[in-house]
């Protein structure tokens, strides 16, 4: 089991995390733009929102929906830096290392891929 396996069993057993889904609209424009660019989406919204030491408006900077990224912030407890620490135990007021928001993105990007459907990496490694 990888660390990521053991948090998506934690975050499953949480009320608020588990009624996370993507709707029609987030569903048409991860179809849209394609895997690449919701990565790329991810991995800029991290940067932006979510590493600096001290985020604006943190606890408010992430919408419930409008994007599928958002979605699975919220999803897997990376929308604020209170969750990242509750959740992640990654301590505020410290920026994010590249490695950590790495990790954050993969984590996000699995999340959106279960949703849609696709395989996991592994799987597609396989193929």
């Amino acid at each position: 089991m990888t660390i990521q396996d053991d948090v998506f069993e934690r975050l499953a057993r949480s009320a608020f995390r588990s009624r996370f889904r993507l709707g029609p609209k987030e569903r048409a424009y991860a179809d849209a733009r394609g895997r690449g660019t919701i990565a790329a989406h991810a991995r800029d919204f991290i940067a932006a929102r979510l590493a600096p030491a001290d985020p604006p408006n943190d606890g408010r900077q992430t919408p419930m929906r409008g994007h599928p990224v958002f979605v699975a912030q919220h999803a897997t407890a990376c929308c604020c830096r209170s969750c990242l620490q509750k959740w992640h135990r990654i301590p505020q007021g410290r920026m994010l290392s590249p490695e950590e928001q790495a990790w954050i993105v993969d984590l996000l990007m699995r999340w959106i891929d279960r949703e849609m459907g696709f395989p996991s990496p592994r799987e597609r490694s396989v193929e």
